[in-house]
């Protein structure tokens, strides 16, 4: 089995990148004169999946407008949030509803995505399919975050993900789950975390670490000086 959808979650407000962001989306922030959005869904073409869906709300009129001017050579779906913003859980679930597809591939397009992740990206959807689970989050290192200011958010024992008093590992905006998963919930404003407590407690999230450097767009500061460093 393989993961033929992936959904990129573009519908935030991105108020820590103020006054940036105040006219322009998150995801079309640039890096390198690449935009967020583009380079997440060039590493998603890269790994041979061929459809994307992608939600909005803040702004959402620049991102259909740059998705149909880009003209990608992949099957993009736009779904919009709708009233109110979703959250990232509720988000998700409002894009799943819109597939036939039972797992997804999910990404934030907060993370400087590259081809070097391919390789973790695939032994992470192996893992998912051998061990038949319902989630898993691509994790790494804090000692490997260009960020020295974000703090860990998780620890792994045998791929099993836990919360301890000191977390080593942050989640990098990449997931695997199941649509399983959403069974018990409606559309609404609930966060992805959510989900994820519900299995730590049931000692069923799943990770998988990453050796790639990490390059994320926490804040107004680090975006500075990642466009000095990059």
């Amino acid at each position: 089995m393989k993961i033929n959808t992936a959904l990129i979650l573009c519908a935030g407000y991105g108020k820590r990148l103020n006054p940036l962001t105040l006219n322009q989306p998150k995801p079309l922030l640039k890096i390198n004169e690449v935009t967020l959005l583009e380079n997440c869904i060039n590493l998603i073409e890269s790994l041979g999946i061929k459809k994307i869906i992608i939600n909005t709300f803040y702004l959402k009129d620049k991102i259909e407008d740059f998705l149909r001017i880009k003209k990608f050579n992949v099957d993009i779906k736009i779904i919009n949030d709708g009233k109110v913003i979703l959250n990232t859980g509720g988000g998700v679930l409002n894009m799943i509803n819109f597939s036939d597809e039972s797992h997804f591939l999910i990404f934030n397009p907060d993370t400087i995505w590259n081809k070097n992740y391919i390789k973790y990206i695939k032994d992470m959807e192996k893992f998912y399919f051998t061990r038949k689970i319902k989630n898993i989050l691509l994790l790494v290192s804090q000692n490997l975050s260009f960020d020295k200011g974000l703090k860990g958010d998780f620890n792994l024992n045998k791929n099993k993900i836990k919360k301890d008093d000191q977390n080593d590992l942050i989640y990098t905006g990449c997931q695997i789950i199941s649509r399983d998963l959403f069974r018990n919930h409606l559309i609404s404003n609930f966060s992805i975390s959510e989900i994820w407590n519900q299995l730590i407690f049931k000692k069923e999230l799943y990770g998988y670490e990453s050796l790639e450097s990490f390059y994320h767009l926490t804040n107004l500061d680090v975006y500075k000086e990642l466009l000095k460093n990059r």
